[in-house]
């Protein structure tokens, strides 16, 4: 065996034995293969509990067509089983926009397909729960938290319940999980009931009656009342969405079939640094060595980055970040971030080359309200659409000093930002909204790019945009002009790469014909371009189910045919 295993959570029952294990307190299955780096959820929850005391094993990507070994392998844990579907919605991972079955999986060995069910969280809690119906299984991540209440599913075309009632799972953790499930663990190995597991922020759960308490609530119309009823799934949208844009969102209960689906506010976003604990964990940044030799492209491209923070308030209507990861940003301090450069830096087989030092919206880190007592009063869905709030700090200095310190780490050649950035919040049509956006998108241009920056205008027609909440083409139109002023005093031969989405709601083909002979675009090169997918929980896909914009509450134009989508598309390549 590897002499590296021991800087592995085991995965076999012989790694266990290995280290002297008797018994395992939390064991995690996911659809994604095994790779222990914090880009990753699965090994984050996993190196939190485990430093936490808690002996942790992971079951990546379980066979769920043979006689179930992998389920049985570990046996019981003492405390608790943790289910989620990797880093995807595992529907998104298997399906292209035109419900076409993909060939690869970037998650797994070698990309090969077919390596997770479909629904993975509900089937492998289903498996669960049948093999060992007395011990908890709690489901989190992406496909979860995304549909902890009723939501659409595009695959199957129509309204389903909450995960929680398919999978028959005891509860769900919504958002980042590390708090509840450190809550989790901790009442478990006490001896807890129920009662008192169910006062934990930040889940999810079925009851037989709504939330009744002291603190504020609300009450959604029914699943069967929305089922028959789109503007009421609409108007229960708007609640949820409105709550979980809020400081301190209520109580919420669904009925649903008989009983209730009862979902804790999350906990209070904390202060900057407060999550380094998660990230300052001792990763071996590497897949598991079972995969050695084999190729993981998920991994490969994140392998050398760094993320700076969470969360996300540009509030992109087909967006799931804020959904899932809050509102709210939460930066890592300065020091953590370097400290986790420096390791790059230091292994044996690092280039020089960071690949991406960002975050769910890169130039997001540090900025917050400038007075959190309004931000905690705030019900606004976005901190910079429709406009940027006069309450938040847009300053891009932070980052700008973070970038500087970095090129001084030895090994650093050079670090580059490739996850996206929203330019609103350094600019807008009529020029730079302060001299520290105007200094970033230059550090950006001339240092931090690979001779290819990639942004997402999304569409150049007003109408269209306004229902992605996104910026008027007006913005993209002076940056492509700073762009190529910098590279041109630079001289730099850089390009311009724009993402276009189409049949998005609210699009029609005479937009698109606008966008195919917009001026501005003559001479750019596209290649980010995507036919629109309904995911659950977001505004743009319960406007393409109920032909309703959850903002304005009036009808919407959604193109559902197939190959007027394909139509719509095709304008991309027509007159570039």
């Amino acid at each position: 065996m590897s002499r590296n295993f021991k800087g592995f959570l085991p995965v076999t029952k012989k790694e266990a034995d290995l280290l002297g294990w008797d018994y395992i307190d939390v064991i995690l299955f996911t659809g994604d293969a095994y790779i222990d780096h914090p880009s990753f959820g699965t090994a984050v929850i996993g190196r939190y509990l485990q430093s936490l005391g808690y002996r942790v094993a992971i079951v990546p990507q379980p066979n769920w067509r043979d006689d179930l070994r992998d389920f049985r392998k570990f046996g019981k844990p003492r405390l608790f089983f943790g289910v989620n579907s990797g880093v995807m919605d595992s529907m998104i991972n298997h399906y292209t926009a035109a419900k076409r079955l993909r060939s690869d999986d970037a998650y797994t060995p070698d990309g090969k397909a077919g390596q997770r069910p479909d629904y993975a969280v509900t089937v492998y809690t289903q498996i669960l729960k049948k093999l060992y119906p007395d011990t908890p299984v709690i489901i989190g991540g992406v496909e979860a938290s995304l549909r902890r209440l009723a939501h659409y599913d595009y695959w199957e075309d129509k309204l389903k319940p909450s995960v929680l009632f398919e999978s028959g799972a005891d509860l769900l953790v919504y958002g980042m999980g590390e708090k509840p499930v450190k809550e989790i663990a901790a009442i478990l190995e006490r001896g807890g009931d129920r009662a008192e597991l169910l006062q934990i922020p930040q889940i999810a759960y079925l009851s037989d009656s709504p939330y009744k308490g002291d603190k504020r609530s609300v009450l959604l119309d029914s699943f069967e009342n929305v089922l028959s009823d789109k503007e009421r799934f609409v108007r229960n949208f708007a609640i949820v969405e409105q709550e979980s844009n809020m400081w301190h969102p209520a109580y919420i209960s669904e009925p649903c079939m008989g009983r209730f689906v009862r979902v804790n506010p999350p906990y209070e976003p904390g202060p900057d640094g407060e999550i380094d604990t998660y990230y300052d964990l001792p990763y071996t940044r590497e897949p598991h060595f079972k995969y050695k030799g084999k190729h993981i492209s998920a991994y490969e491209m994140i392998k050398n980055s760094v993320n700076t923070h969470r969360g996300c308030f540009g509030s992109c209507s087909f967006c799931t970040i804020s959904a899932h990861q809050g509102k709210f940003v939460q930066s890592r301090s300065e020091d953590s971030i370097l400290r986790e450069l420096s390791l790059i830096a230091s292994s044996e087989d690092f280039k020089g080359y960071i690949s991406d030092i960002g975050g769910p919206t890169a130039n997001m880190y540090k900025m917050k309200g400038k007075n959190l007592d309004i931000c905690k009063k705030c019900k606004r869905e976005s901190c910079n659409y429709p406009n940027v709030c006069k309450n938040l700090d847009h300053s891009h200095l932070p980052l700008l000093k973070l970038y500087k310190k970095a090129e001084e780490i030895k090994g650093i050649k050079k670090s580059f930002v490739s996850s996206g950035i929203r330019y609103d919040l350094f600019l807008n049509e009529k020029g730079y909204l302060d001299e520290s956006g105007k200094s970033y998108f230059k550090e950006l241009v001339l240092n931090h790019t690979s001779g290819r920056l990639k942004v997402a205008p999304e569409h150049t027609e007003d109408v269209v945009l306004k229902s992605m909440g996104k910026p008027s083409f007006g913005s993209f139109v002076f940056l492509k002009d700073e762009f190529e002023k910098i590279c041109r005093i630079g001289q730099k031969r850089y390009q311009l790469i724009p993402y276009f989405i189409s049949s998005h709601p609210g699009c029609t083909m005479e937009h698109m014909r606008a966008l195919s002979s917009n001026k501005a675009l003559r001479g750019v090169r596209l290649e980010q371009v995507q036919d629109f997918t309904p995911t659950p929980m977001t505004r743009s896909s319960v406007a393409y189910y109920a032909g309703i914009d959850p903002v304005t509450l009036k009808n919407i134009f959604v193109e559902k045919d197939m190959e007027k989508k394909k139509r719509q598309k095709s304008f991309f390549f027509n007159k570039f």
